[in-house]
């Protein structure tokens, strides 16, 4: 493997990081239909031990609004219904012996426009981040040319590989916002 072809891979590595904080940091933000990305990750305190959702039971979809967990402890309902109550998502809990519903509330247009502005918020942070890792790859490239390791042909191909996996990745991001506010606006 040439010099240049392991900054291109350390490049892709370092973005598929941000990538993949983006997309949990916007799986966690509440849209206005349900997900069980929004609430798996809720912690409780129990048996003193700090859980999450997802570790106490099985967690399932029911259209059009609602989220069932099917908590595998039914010492666990409880602290569970506490939790996602306290978590201040706008979902409503009930249940009936080990099941638990949490039911999506309609976002109202206040409170959409503050998730909109999160979500473009947490993405604007996710490409500074990228142009600070691209940034870090395009030093190391000019470092590799001046110390001889790479020739100017390297380094021409270089940064149009590059300049590639930038546009690419910028436009999974994109995607993942767009699906968000379009998630957001229903």
């Amino acid at each position: 493997m040439t010099a240049m072809e392991q900054i291109i891979k350390d490049l892709e590595a370092d973005l598929s990081v941000v990538v993949a904080k983006l997309k949990t940091d916007i799986g966690g933000i509440r849209g206005n239909r349900p997900s069980a990305d929004a609430i798996q990750n809720i912690t409780l305190s129990l048996y003193d031990r700090t859980l999450s959702i997802r570790e106490l039971g099985s967690i399932s979809i029911l259209p059009p609004r609602s989220i069932q967990i099917t908590v595998w402890d039914k010492d666990a309902v409880n602290p569970i219904m506490k939790a996602i109550e306290a978590a201040h998502m706008g979902l409503t809990a009930s249940n009936d012996g080990t099941t638990i519903r949490a039911t999506v509330s309609a976002l109202g247009d206040e409170r959409r426009d503050e998730l909109t502005k999160l979500v473009k918020r947490t993405a604007e942070t996710a490409r500074i981040q990228l142009r600070a890792r691209r940034d870090d790859i395009m030093k190391r490239v000019k470092d590799g040319e001046a110390a001889k390791e790479l020739t100017k042909d390297d380094v021409f191909k270089g940064k149009e590989k590059i300049q590639k996996v930038m546009d690419r990745v910028n436009a999974e991001i994109e995607k993942m916002v767009d699906e968000k506010l379009n998630e957001l606006g229903e």
